[in-house]
């Protein structure tokens, strides 16, 4: 296996970026009543953007891959959203777009409502199969195929951030 290209972003860009998607955000015209952040990768950003804009933020457990806990969450958000309530889920980055898929498709099978329903991330990869709302920057995973680790994956090991991204072979270079 060859070895990935660990990418740390320093954590002044960690910071630009999360002022980035709240001018984004603020300057629209659709304000979401929760920020959600997406377990485990969205917490951070997610706890960062609800300081910044002031919105009350929530979270779900997506990445323990604990059968059924994130479900029983997601299908509260559903209801919520079908009482108009608005939900933004934040994550860390849009790659595959496996996990906003997985959470779009829950919300639609318990009843939510698309239309108060917003994704926000750091880096959004243009080749995702998951469209998102809100970016800051954008990759092209066709060109680049580094290993991105934010300041807290930065807590982790160099060989527990190599195998993290073994796991996902067709993103390394």
């Amino acid at each position: 296996m060859s070895q990935p290209n660990l990418s740390y972003i320093p954590y002044d860009d960690f910071v630009a970026d999360v002022k980035a998607l709240a001018v984004r955000l603020l300057d629209g015209d659709w304000i979401p009543d929760f920020v959600v952040g997406i377990g485990r990768g969205g917490l951070v950003p997610g706890a960062y953007l609800s300081h910044r804009t002031g919105i009350s933020m929530l979270s779900v457990d997506h990445s323990s891959k604990v059968y059924g806990f994130a479900d029983e969450l997601l299908a509260k958000l559903a209801r919520q959203t079908q009482g108009g309530e608005r939900i933004l889920f934040v994550d860390d980055i849009n790659d595959s777009g496996s996990t906003i898929v997985y959470l779009r498709e829950a919300l639609s099978a318990n009843g939510g409502d698309p239309a108060n329903v917003r994704v926000a991330v750091l880096i959004n990869n243009v080749r995702s199969r998951a469209m998102v709302d809100y970016w800051s920057r954008e990759i092209d995973r066709d060109v680049n195929k580094d290993w991105f680790v934010f300041p807290w994956e930065a807590m982790s090991g160099r060989d527990t951030l190599v195998e993290d991204a073994g796991a996902v072979p067709e993103r390394l270079a």
